[in-house]
């Protein structure tokens, strides 16, 4: 266990390391002035320049790497050029949003997902299949943002049973909260759940097949103690997979969603920063982001052996 976490944490060391010279090279590359949009069209030359010898944008690019790199290495992902606070102040801000929403929605496609990817495979070939295999593709089918407006139009506008964007008062409940975030992890819940569906489907079918099942039967066990105990347990490591992988794009992809429900999201906070040219705050996040995917793969790892005992790590 301790030679696997070492691999995994220097493997993740140089993965974050190369996030770090990419973020970094493409936000330089991408067109536009960031010190220009701050100060305005009214802006002179010399305001301009003077903004950039203060933002430290006037130092060659490996200068200004290695300095961003040391800030990193001790905690501080640098100053956000147009919200002046510390970017992780502001990702802390913004972070509960994000989680909530991305824990809430993959809750909802894991409730949807495996019950029926596991009646698509226990009912192959019939009707029931059919028409769970046509919702799957469906779901994998429809843009996010279409499905939002619509959930938005007949529950928020028609019924008036939720709110329509936003996240509540800053001094709202909890409950407050999560009715503002029931629409848009319902779109993401229910449009991620099409591919938990597939993979738990495919599993399942293999599990069916395996001997011990035939055997369990034999011994006079009850299909569904059959199908919980023997079959689903065993089928769960490339769910589980799915499922971390699902957690982590929706932390980091929910860009589309927040801004369809105005939500003051993370994804809401990188797109207001790229459109502009917010170094700091783009740097900063991508890199938190791409650690959250490095960490979660590293979770899922771990928790492979509390799902199926019969893998060891240290043999990986």
């Amino acid at each position: 266990m301790l030679y696997f976490l070492v691999k995994r944490l220097g493997g993740a060391v140089v993965v974050l390391a190369l996030v770090a010279v990419l973020v970094f090279l493409l936000t330089r590359l991408a067109s536009g002035d960031p010190v220009a949009l701050l100060l305005g069209d009214q802006a002179t030359a010399a305001d301009i320049a003077a903004a950039r010898v203060q933002y430290g944008l006037d130092k060659p690019l490996t200068t200004q790497f290695v300095l961003w790199i040391g800030q990193v290495l001790q905690g501080n992902l640098g100053q956000s050029l147009f919200l002046q606070m510390p970017v992780t102040h502001a990702l802390l801000e913004r972070a509960e949003p994000t989680m909530f929403l991305a824990l809430f929605a993959v809750s909802i496609a894991a409730l949807i997902g495996v019950p029926c990817g596991m009646a698509a495979a226990v009912w192959r070939g019939s009707w029931i299949d059919q028409v769970l295999s046509t919702i799957a593709m469906l779901g994998a089918s429809i843009p996010s943002f279409w499905f939002g407006l619509i959930l938005i139009q007949v529950f928020a506008v028609h019924l008036g049973w939720f709110p329509a964007s936003g996240y509540g008062d800053p001094d709202a409940s909890f409950g407050d909260r999560l009715q503002h975030l029931l629409l848009p992890a319902l779109v993401l819940g229910v449009l991620n759940s099409a591919l938990i569906i597939r993979f738990t489907r495919a599993s399942v079918l293999d599990i069916l097949g395996e001997d011990y099942v035939r055997t369990a039967r034999a011994k006079g066990l009850g299909e569904s103690v059959v199908l919980v105990k023997h079959v689903l347990r065993n089928a769960l490591v490339p769910v589980v997979t799915v499922l971390g992988l699902t957690l982590a794009l929706m932390i980091g992809g929910t860009v589309v969603t927040e801004t369809v429900f105005n939500l003051p999201g993370v994804g809401n906070l990188v797109v207001r920063a790229v459109l502009r040219r917010d170094y700091p705050v783009i740097q900063g996040t991508l890199l938190v982001i791409a650690a959250i995917y490095v960490f979660i793969n590293l979770a899922i790892d771990l928790l492979y052996t509390v799902v199926d005992p019969r893998i060891r790590l240290e043999g990986q």
